[in-house]
């Protein structure tokens, strides 16, 4: 007799994310995606985040949530934010609390810290002056550092963090915050210093948000950074090494070539 896969709820299904999780990880679990466009050989339903009555057929029945589905771009606008981003977001953890699902994973963002970037020793990191610093001997931002954020695209992944406390504290949904570094289209971050530093491998991708859906019950409610093992980076993570048992697959160097990003993460 087969074992009976864990139903999971992708919202942002349809994107580069979603996309990831769901070719890496659809031999596990029993996926559906909640988007704007359908995902193919996957249960997919069509609906805009900011209408919770149309969004909430897509969580019954659904064990965890991944909540990706947002405006992706770090300088949105606040009218965007308001709908995409903070409403939208809302809509997510209510309709999984009216579904008694167990678990929202919610993709924030290294940007929920990013006013770190214009500081240094991280400065030096984002801007390529590695001479400036020692390899291993300068500080990582951990958890522990307060709320930063370099736009209301990371206010808004800060919301989404504080948000989930509360259903956490008061619904018993249990809330998994991950600040996601930078994941590329093509998976090549010699683009810049700044890519290089951020950079979450697909590989990466896989493992620390299959480790999320995997975690105890027991916890109940927490925030990791979430970048591969890279040479430079600004961000610690320790946390989920520990925590979670994430060992990354991946890690970047030191060399880079100036130029743009691919045209799907522009």
């Amino acid at each position: 007799m087969s074992k009976i896969k864990k139903k999971i709820l992708i919202t942002g299904g349809a994107g580069l994310i979603g996309s990831i999780l769901i070719k890496g990880l659809d031999h596990k679990y029993d996926f559906s995606s909640l988007d704007l466009n359908p995902v193919e050989n996957i249960n997919s339903h069509i609906a805009n985040l900011s209408n919770l009555e149309k969004i909430q057929p897509a969580f019954e029945n659904i064990d965890t949530v991944i909540h990706l589905a947002a405006d992706r771009s770090s300088d949105a606008p606040w009218e965007s934010v308001l709908t995409n981003n903070l409403i939208g977001t809302y809509n997510v953890f209510e309709a999984a609390k009216r579904s008694n699902c167990q678990r929202v994973i919610f993709a924030s963002s290294n940007h929920a810290t990013g006013g770190f970037y214009t500081s240094p020793p991280w400065k030096f990191i984002a801007e390529g002056n590695y001479y400036k610093l020692k390899e291993n001997q300068y500080d990582l931002i951990d958890e522990n550092y307060r709320i930063r954020p370099d736009g209301y695209y990371g206010v808004a992944k800060a919301y989404g963090e504080s948000i989930g406390s509360y259903y956490s504290d008061y619904y018993q949904l249990s809330c998994l915050n991950l600040r996601i570094g930078w994941v590329i289209s093509n998976d090549d971050p010699t683009f810049s210093p700044f890519a290089l530093s951020l950079w979450l491998s697909h590989s990466d991708t896989v493992q620390i948000f299959d480790l999320c859906i995997k975690a105890s019950n027991n916890i109940k409610y927490d925030t990791f950074y979430a970048t591969s093992d890279n040479t430079w980076k600004i961000f610690n993570i320790e946390k989920a090494k520990q925590k979670l048992g994430y060992k990354p697959s991946n890690g970047a160097g030191s060399s880079f070539k100036l130029s743009n990003p691919p045209l799907r993460d522009q």
